[in-house]
């Protein structure tokens, strides 16, 4: 059984502490077709799921992030962010993106902690450096001692100073593949991650599902794995599974889903089978 396999996936190794990523994509918590406009009853249901499904994994931790959705990503566009910065009239649109989505990040907060969950905010634009959009400063530290104590870790999205370009948007999956890379240098395992959108996983050109991706049969998606409906200066479910697949050759196996499923969440963080693609280095 599929659910099976991904059980064993998830319970092969162990370490001092074992955490669990889980991104909240920006077209799930957001209408990326309306600027500014979040869906307080998706967070909040899956706030709830989360708060649940902490206790569920325990004594593994989670750390939850988040896209930007149609707050940030609407402001980096109008600024032209993302290509760094070239120009003084850009100033306005760093402050701005930096400002939006923070404002979506407090309303994902207050849900999770309504729920119970502990939350504690971590803003990648007061903790990371790129260069050529690539971290080279990481203030881990605050990440580290929240996981210790017992409070959930929440990232998102969000602009960064660039010491080449200036400026730079640092996506969830930037910053999940930085985590990936430094946390078991401290002594914490990224076990697996949870990738939660609007579609129920990666299609393949034959409009089907794919229940499983590697490198090796990534050709069989082809053009089906496309950017973003709205909005979005990251890449949308393309960067996502490329970022799935780099995690998975750091030995993290990943699942795509379909967060408008209630529920779906909870069962994932369960180890129970759930309607997705899973993505690891091979097949078993």
């Amino acid at each position: 059984m599929r659910g099976q396999k991904w059980i064993r996936i998830i319970c092969s190794r162990g370490t001092t502490l074992d955490v669990i990523l889980v991104k909240l994509g920006g077209s799930l918590i957001t209408d990326k077709g309306q600027p500014e406009t979040a869906r307080p009853q998706a967070i909040e249901r899956l706030a709830a799921e989360i708060a649940r499904g902490a206790e569920l994994v325990a004594p593994a931790r989670l750390i939850v992030g988040h896209g930007s959705g149609s707050f940030g990503h609407v402001a980096a566009a109008r600024y032209e962010i993302a290509g760094g910065l070239s120009s003084r009239s850009q100033l306005p649109g760093i402050s701005l993106t930096q400002e939006r989505a923070a404002a979506l990040h407090w309303q994902v907060v207050a849900a999770l902690a309504a729920a119970g969950a502990l939350p504690f905010s971590l803003a990648p634009s007061s903790a990371l450096v790129t260069a050529g959009r690539s971290p080279v400063a990481f203030a881990d530290e605050p990440l580290l001692l929240a996981l210790e104590r017992g409070l959930l870790p929440v990232i998102y999205g969000d602009v960064v100073l660039d010491r080449e370009r200036g400026v730079a948007i640092c996506s969830t999956e930037s910053l999940f593949a930085l985590l990936a890379q430094r946390l078991p240098e401290r002594g914490v395992s990224v076990r697996r991650t949870i990738w939660l959108g609007e579609t129920a996983g990666v299609y393949g050109r034959d409009g089907g599902l794919l229940p499983l991706l590697t490198r090796s049969d990534l050709d069989a998606a082809g053009t089906a794995i496309g950017g973003s409906a709205g909005t979005d200066v990251t890449g949308g479910m393309r960067h996502r599974v490329e970022t799935a697949l780099a995690l998975a050759d750091l030995g993290v196996p990943s699942l795509i889903a379909d967060g408008q499923v209630p529920g779906l969440l909870e069962s994932a963080l369960a180890g129970e089978e759930v309607p997705g693609t899973i993505v690891v280095t091979r097949a078993a």
